[in-house]
């Protein structure tokens, strides 16, 4: 173990954030394992406790391993991993799950090892490395809108495509997270205004399409359509009865909350260890357990700006920014979702709800960054050891 330690490079903070969530996510999903046992009928609790631990163990291997391995072989990797995402996306679809009748291909089985793999986090992962690469290398060119369609913006929409029918939530986040990447990137905002204008277009044809068919994806859209009508209007749906628990769950909390394992509306809320666990947070530890979450988000987000800050070259930098701003967002995302400020979108809180497939994936961006700022921390070493190999002649002469 010790040996471990001696090899981990990289940012330290960002380590420790990482380490933080992932302890302090131990007992709010043991908590929320009874409603889990309960569904499941079942009464151990402690084997969720126990698959929760294994993710982690998991991804911070997976956290380890990629932060070892260095930056610039991530440019090559995200070409070859298109057309790989590409084929998952669409095996997933092919899949033809349905839940209530609406599209739900979310999930691709292993069966090597039995497990369901949801794609479209890896290819969120992925998308944002191949903008990176892409931003990076036109970076001293006067790129034409024409230019980019092809070696960009088709596999953008292409991936995105894939992921729609059965995920809108999260084909949102990504394609927002592309335009913002592109426009920190340099890309002309007039040629940004124009991919917004057409993602929305294709929308609403991909929309027009859904409701004139009569299979899974008119359910779908009606099930997206209905969500936001009744959010606007405040109608009482299965989607409000959530928010109604996650608010209770909130009030029921106050200050310092009613004690680890204590929360009663975990029972009631179907996505307790999930997607609403921040409202079981909440109503365990109080505000001040939100409130120490939301600093470890917010601190994550300052150190993935000053990694990318110092990185020697403009692939690192928007490599930084471009895995790491998603986590961020998709946190306050779920935080949101839980006080009503946003509709019900199904987006996990990052290191902290149950799953495999988030915690993965969040394990692999943030190596991803390690990696960045590991390489800062070689040159920032190699300086230091020119530095003491310099022979105090030099310098004296150079002082006459």
């Amino acid at each position: 173990m010790q040996q471990v330690f001696k090899n981990i490079k990289g940012d330290r903070l960002i380590w420790a954030i990482a380490a933080l969530l992932a302890i302090f996510s131990f007992l709010p999903v043991y908590s929320a394992a009874s409603n889990l046992a309960y569904v499941g009928e079942s009464t151990n609790t402690f084997s969720f406790f126990v698959k929760h631990f294994m993710h982690l163990f998991l991804g911070f291997t997976i956290m380890y391993g990629v932060h070892k391995v260095p930056y610039r072989y991530f440019r090559g990797l995200s070409m070859i991993m298109i057309p790989i995402v590409f084929v998952l996306l669409v095996l997933t679809i092919m899949q033809g799950t349905t839940i209530g009748g609406a599209s739900a291909s979310r999930w691709i089985r292993i069966p090597i090892v039995g497990m369901s793999f949801q794609t479209s986090t890896l290819a969120s992962v992925v998308l944002m490395v191949y903008v990176a690469r892409y931003l990076s290398k036109i970076k001293d060119k006067k790129i034409t809108f024409k230019e980019s369609i092809l070696p960009l913006w088709v596999p953008v929409f292409a991936i995105l495509a894939l992921i729609l029918p059965s995920n809108f939530s999260t084909t949102a986040i990504i394609f927002l997270m592309v335009v913002v990447l592109m426009f920190l990137g340099g890309y002309p905002v007039r040629y940004l205004g124009m991919i917004f204008a057409a993602g929305l277009v294709g929308l609403v044809f991909f929309v027009m399409i859904a409701k004139l068919s009569t299979g899974a994806l008119h359910v779908k859209v009606t099930t997206w359509e209905n969500r936001i009508i009744n959010y606007a209007n405040g109608e009482d749906t299965e989607a409000d009865y959530q928010i109604e628990k996650a608010k209770i769950a909130i009030a029921s909390g106050e200050l310092t909350g009613v004690g680890p394992g204590k929360s009663t509306q975990k029972n009631f809320l179907p996505q307790s260890s999930s997607d609403f666990i921040f409202a079981i947070i909440i109503e365990e530890y109080g505000l001040i357990g939100g409130l120490f979450l939301m600093v470890l988000y917010m601190w994550l987000l300052f150190r993935i700006v000053i990694v990318s800050q110092k990185s020697d070259t403009m692939f690192g930098k928007l490599l930084a920014l471009g895995v790491g701003l998603p986590i961020v967002f998709q946190a306050m995302i779920n935080m949101a979702v839980a006080v009503e400020l946003f509709p019900v979108t199904g987006q996990t809180l990052p290191l902290i709800s149950s799953g495999g497939t988030s915690i993965w994936m969040t394990c692999l961006a943030i190596g991803i960054i390690l990696s960045v700022s590991s390489k800062r921390e070689e040159i920032k070493k190699e300086e230091e050891h020119k530095e003491e190999e310099v022979n105090p002649l030099e310098i004296l002469s150079e002082t006459i």
